[in-house]
C-alpha cells in the first residue's frame, strides 16, 4: 500500500513517539523528510537524525529531546499544506503569519527552510508544517 502523505506520516510518528516517551523513531527516508529532520535538529526540537539501512532500505532515525521533567521539547506539530489542498505564501504573507505560535517549515525554490530564513531571503513557498 502506498502512502499518500509521507510528511504527515513523519509528523504523526514523531508526535506518537514523543507521547510514548521513546528515545528514537524510525521513518522511511526521503529527501524532504531528511530536510525537515535537519531543520528540527537545527531548531533543537530533536537531538539529531541520520539515515541508516534496515533490511537494505534507507530509514531515517530521529532521536527525540526531552526536558528535565521527561516532557517532550515538541509541544505540537501541525501539517499545513496537504496533498488535497496545497498552501503557498509569499514573503509578505510570511511576515503576517509570523505572528502565530511556533516556527513554520517552508519548501522554497532555494530548498527547505524556516519562516525566519525565508523572510531574510525575501522568498515565499509552500507551507509544509508548523512546530512549537
Amino acid at each position: 500500500m502506498s502512502m499518500t502523505d509521507p510528511v504527515s506520516d513523519l509528523l504523526v510518528r514523531i508526535k506518537n513517539a514523543a507521547k510514548a516517551k521513546h528515545k528514537a523513531v524510525d521513518v522511511p527516508a526521503a529527501k524532504l523528510k531528511n530536510e525537515i529532520a535537519r531543520l528540527l535538529s537545527e531548531l533543537r526540537f530533536i537531538k539529531r537524525s541520520s539515515v541508516i539501512q534496515i533490511d537494505g532500505k534507507p530509514v531515517l532515525r530521529i532521536w527525540l529531546r526531552y526536558n528535565k521533567n521527561d516532557e517532550s521539547i515538541i509541544s505540537g506539530l501541525e501539517r499545513i499544506s496537504k496533498p488535497g489542498l496545497r498552501v503557498y505564501a509569499s514573503s509578505d504573507d510570511l511576515f503576517k503569519l509570523q505572528q502565530e505560535v511556533g516556527t513554520m517549515i517552508i519548501s522554497t525554490s532555494r530548498g527547505v527552510m524556516t519562516d525566519q530564513q525565508a523572510l531574510k531571503a525575501n522568498i515565499g513557498g509552500e507551507l509544509v508544517c508548523r512546530v512549537w
